[in-house]
């Protein structure tokens, strides 16, 4: 007795068309060599072994190490846009327009070390303004800003080098308040301002932060800075001689940025040639976080220890 003919025995019975998953109009005889699905042109990943799906790439990455610098920067990241620095450029540049539109607005966010304890936001805002009208000033800072970033933001990864300006910026903002000093009741009556009424406004703290920065790492990579070294030595001649140059908050920035600097470079674990273990980096955020603690700290002492007149 003969059976009756399966489903896939019947003549003329349709054949299942393969089609890609993610484009279900394209038809495809192509299949992903991992997970076995069809896979259209605009979809395959050249593998190995034939291709794979764009979905099974995706997921293989997340399983392999990324390279990281010993600084803990992505090594994916060395060679392209520096957006920190970008982001951080295009702030100033945007404000330093909202200044020449609003002339108050110099007034509002520029640090002068009287006006810190009650309106702190100033030892930072600072660092994102500049000398309204003053080309020269803004195109310096930003064409140095420019220069480091490309080089130190792709070996420290974004986050750390988003600290590291900060960190120098504010840093640069205390020590301009350490260094100055209200004057007395008798000085307050003679026409002028001390440094303790003095605002300064610009992102040279922080520059200088990365300045710093740069010897320390370039140091640790066993490279030469002696360009550096001159350029250092050049600006610092320059703020004691001309005039209207806040040579503390340069100061302050690239002390704390060296400060900063040190904990990239020789804080953390690295991982042994040959070894499996991996790099843990978390220290550095310890310690950066006790770095801004001590600036703050060394701030609010300050004030405390200090009367002003005004």
């Amino acid at each position: 007795m003969v059976s009756e003919p399966t489903a896939y025995e019947q003549p003329g019975a349709p054949e299942e068309v393969p089609v890609c998953p993610r484009h279900t109009d394209r038809v495809s005889y192509v299949r992903c060599q991992r997970c076995g699905r069809p896979v259209c042109p605009e979809c395959q990943r050249a593998a190995a072994v034939g291709v794979q799906c764009v979905d099974c790439v995706r997921e293989g990455a997340k399983t392999i190490r990324q390279g990281r610098t010993i600084f803990g920067g992505d090594v994916a990241a060395i060679g392209g846009r520096p957006l920190v620095t970008m982001t951080i450029i295009g702030i100033c540049v945007a404000v330093f327009v909202g200044q020449m539109a609003m002339p108050g607005l110099t007034n509002d966010v520029a640090f002068a070390p009287y006006l810190g304890d009650t309106e702190p936001w100033r030892f930072l805002t600072s660092a994102f303004a500049h000398a309204p009208n003053n080309f020269l000033h803004i195109g310096f800072n930003m064409w140095a800003l420019w220069m480091m970033g490309q080089y130190l933001e792709p070996m420290l990864g974004r986050a750390r080098f988003a600290a590291l300006y900060l960190i120098s910026a504010f840093g640069g903002s205390v020590v301009y308040l350490l260094l100055a000093f209200p004057r007395t009741a008798d000085q307050v009556s003679v026409e002028g301002y001390g440094p303790w009424e003095t605002a300064a406004v610009g992102a040279s703290g922080a520059v200088f932060g990365l300045f710093g920065a740069f010897l320390i790492l370039q140091r640790r990579l066993g490279r030469s800075a002696a360009t550096m070294y001159a350029t250092i030595a050049i600006n610092g001649v320059i703020g004691f001689v001309v005039p209207n140059i806040a040579w503390q908050a340069h100061l302050g920035g690239f002390l704390v940025g060296m400060a900063c600097a040190a904990v990239f470079a020789y804080l953390g674990k690295r991982p042994e040639v040959g070894g499996t273990q991996r790099a843990s980096f978390a220290i550095h955020w310890i310690a950066l976080t006790g770095i801004t603690v001590l600036l703050a700290v060394l701030a609010v002492v300050k004030y405390a220890l200090t009367t002003s007149p005004i």
